[in-house]
């Protein structure tokens, strides 16, 4: 903060001012404290801010899911082992900006920590939502990617650009998805012609009908093991009900080979 200079030859006793050769008396003006209060100012404002994004953040709600349903079929697009105990799935919508935050946040630490590990099996199932009107061409573009192998690599170019390609940027999100696509090298002749004939619609359909059936209606939304989780939450979260999925799985492996 910038401190005001004071004359070379100001004297040093504890007085109120300084009495120079004219009779003239210089008050001391203390920039210390002035810097201290505007630093202060600061950090109350920082304070408020951030204690009201934590009071005007969704919180997860968790529900249990309808057993009775078949289970999710073998679809989407899939990260880690067949044998890994619990399988999670992820409904969510890659003009979401919660999807966005946990895709970039939270989810580089459950495929390193959980994926990796062989815990856990991801799966990503569509789930766009009317209220975005880019979502439908990232949707598309993602699957055409993934005819090329690069599903996973397009599911981070979007997240982590979402400010080029979603509604609040551009009316036309064909050209900045286009740009993610030639950036992971993918035949672009191949990805135009797919998004263009729109072909995996139908896919994207039958995953939100499944969504729907288990009365997904908020994005992200994650099936671990017989619950719903809506809303995006941070790993620790995450990782209790993969926790609680993981001991509800032994017991049940145990009894299959038993049998």
């Amino acid at each position: 903060m910038g401190r005001e200079r004071m004359d070379s030859g100001r004297g040093r006793g504890g007085g109120q001012g300084v009495v120079k050769g004219g009779g003239h008396i210089e008050r001391k003006t203390s920039g210390g404290k002035r810097g201290f209060y505007i630093l202060l100012a600061v950090l109350l404002i920082i304070g408020i801010t951030a204690l009201s994004y934590m009071a005007s953040r969704p919180k997860a709600t968790v529900v249990a899911v309808d057993t009775t349903l078949p289970p999710i079929p073998n679809e989407g697009h899939v990260l880690g082992s067949d044998t890994a105990p619990v399988e999670v799935v992820e409904f969510a919508d890659f003009e979401c900006p919660a999807c966005g935050s946990f895709a970039t946040l939270t989810e580089p630490d459950v495929r390193s920590r959980l994926v990796d590990k062989g815990l856990i099996r991801y799966r990503f199932l569509d789930f766009p939502l009317n209220m975005h009107r880019n979502t439908w061409s990232a949707h598309r573009a993602a699957w055409c990617a993934a005819e090329q192998n690069k599903f996973w690599e397009m599911h981070d170019a979007l997240f982590q650009n979402q400010d080029r390609w979603n509604g609040e940027a551009t009316s036309r999100p064909d050209k900045p998805i286009a740009d993610l696509a030639r950036q992971l090298g993918l035949n672009m002749q191949q990805f135009n012609s797919c998004v263009a004939a729109r072909k995996y619609d139908p896919q994207i359909r039958a995953n939100i009908e499944q969504g729907a059936k288990r009365q997904v209606n908020a994005t992200p939304s994650f099936l671990i093991g017989n619950k719903l989780v809506q809303n995006a939450i941070s790993y620790d979260e995450f990782k209790r009900h993969v926790d609680s999925a993981l001991a509800a799985a032994r017991p049940a492996a145990k009894a299959t080979k038993a049998k």
